[in-house]
């Protein structure tokens, strides 16, 4: 067996499993693992094959992609005591979909070339929804020859790959996106709680701002399919919209700017911990009341 035809997937949850149901059935051989059994047995029940450890699944996979939480989760699961640091075959290569800390994952990278692992950073876009269907956004950094020989692996996972440029790009790609998503939820909600106390219901308003020049993500996609018929249902939280937000904050100080529009979007989301638990919909920052942060 060619050793790209075996990918390991670690990080079951909601996006781990769908990219494994994806890579599944573009005829890829699967093995995943995951520390919570709920997540084991769900992987289970569709036919995904389960590896006892990481040691194990290493023996097997070639190509491995992680969906984990943070970047400091990456990193004890690299260089931790009998971690993939020490266990991986020379020539692995690791596609990393966790949108990461930059600085803490540059600190990983000298350990994993040591080892002679290669990384590929491919940060996602698209929720539950798009890892299922093999639909994600990918923001992609790597070499070319590590894109080459992932590039049936990546095909699998996303519709739509984005080669930024060297490893790490991904990483800042995604952050700046996220920024971004960030910011335009807070001056939508805004703008359309101005129109709404002047008599004009967002409903009334969203098709004309999306045929216009003010449209972007938010008002094309998640105002109509998250926002205005209350589902509030993206599988993506407060608490990793927050902890994105934080990562862009930290990279926009890395590089030594201050910038007030993003200082002011972090100082909201950060402010909205008291009122907006971790565990909801990201998309409820637009019911938070600005005028009352603190």
């Amino acid at each position: 067996m060619k050793e790209n035809t075996c990918v390991g997937v670690i990080g079951l949850g909601q996006m781990g499993r769908g990219m494994a149901n994806s890579l599944r059935r573009a005829g890829f051989e699967v093995h995943g693992l995951d520390a919570s059994q709920a997540a084991r047995e769900a992987c289970a029940k569709d036919g995904i094959s389960l590896a006892d450890s990481l040691a194990g699944l290493l023996s097997r996979a070639g190509i491995v992609v992680l969906s984990l939480p943070n970047s400091d989760i990456v990193r004890s699961l690299i260089e931790g005591p009998q971690g993939l640091a020490d266990l991986a075959r020379p020539g692995t290569l690791l596609i990393d979909t966790t949108t990461a800390d930059p600085a803490v994952m540059r600190a990983v990278m000298p350990v994993l070339q040591r080892a002679g692992v290669a990384l590929i950073d491919a940060p996602v876009s698209g929720g539950p929804r798009g890892a299922a269907a093999g639909e994600l956004t990918m923001f992609i950094g790597g070499s070319q020859a590590d894109l080459a020989r992932a590039r049936d692996v990546l095909s699998a996972l996303g519709s739509k790959r984005f080669h930024i440029g060297d490893c790490g790009a991904g990483y800042i790609a995604k952050l700046v996106n996220n920024l971004l998503v960030a910011a335009h939820l807070l001056t939508a909600s805004e703008a359309f709680r101005i129109a709404e106390a002047a008599g004009v219901k967002t409903g009334q308003l969203l098709d004309a701002i999306n045929a216009g020049s003010g449209r972007s993500g938010v008002t094309l996609y998640n105002y109509p399919s998250r926002i205005l018929n209350d589902a509030f249902d993206s599988g993506f939280t407060m608490q990793l919209m927050r902890k994105d937000v934080r990562l862009a904050q930290g990279l926009m100080q890395s590089v030594e700017l201050d910038l007030p529009v993003c200082t002011q979007v972090a100082g909201i989301w950060q402010d909205s911990v008291a009122s907006l638990a971790d565990q909801e919909d990201f998309n409820r920052i637009v019911k938070f009341d600005t005028n009352r942060r603190g």
